[in-house]
Formats: C-alpha cells, sequence, structure tokens
C-alpha cells in the first residue's frame, strides 16, 4: 500500500478556540508535545484521541481528521445560466415608445 497521510485541522480549529497547545492538551488528558506532533503531522492519533479531541473542541472527529487533504477555500461554484425573461413582463427590457 502506498505511503497514506492523515491530514488535520486541529491546529486551526484549536486557534479558533484561543487554546494554547498546552490548554488543549490538558484538556484532552495528554502532553503539550503529543499535540505538537499531531499538528505537525509527526504522529497519527489512535482513534480514541482522534474522538477525545472532537469531543473537546466540540467538532466531528471527519472536521479534524482526513486521508485526504482540507481544502484551503470554499471551492468556488460554476455559475448557473439565468432563464431569458421574455419580452413586455416585468424585469424585461423595455418596449420602444
Amino acid at each position: 500500500m502506498p505511503d497514506e497521510a492523515l491530514h488535520n485541522t486541529l491546529k486551526v480549529q484549536r486557534a479558533l478556540r484561543n487554546l494554547t497547545q498546552a490548554d488543549l492538551a490538558t484538556m484532552a488528558g495528554v502532553t503539550r508535545k503529543s499535540v505538537n506532533a499531531i499538528e505537525t503531522g509527526r504522529m497519527i492519533p489512535s482513534v480514541l484521541l482522534a474522538l477525545k479531541l472532537a469531543d473537546v473542541l466540540g467538532v466531528p472527529v471527519d472536521t479534524l481528521f482526513s486521508r485526504r487533504p482540507f481544502a484551503l477555500a470554499p471551492v468556488p461554484l460554476a455559475p448557473v445560466p439565468l432563464a431569458p425573461v421574455p419580452a413586455g413582463s416585468a424585469g424585461g427590457p423595455a418596449s420602444a415608445r
């Protein structure tokens, strides 16, 4: 099986809540070094720790961890073509006078 990575948004989710690594570590019952290692991708957490971190941060576990990279920005939607408005109806081109 090729190398697989586990991508995470732990640092972003932690920062959104104004928590330090030490704060999150205390809340999750792990060391600050463990939180740092997970955030930087040097450590893959156990399933139980991933669930605990999600619970502590109040988000679903798949908000924190994914096998696919997270998008950094929303994907733009394709423009939806508008149906033409018949002439003479409200919002249509003005009639020549």
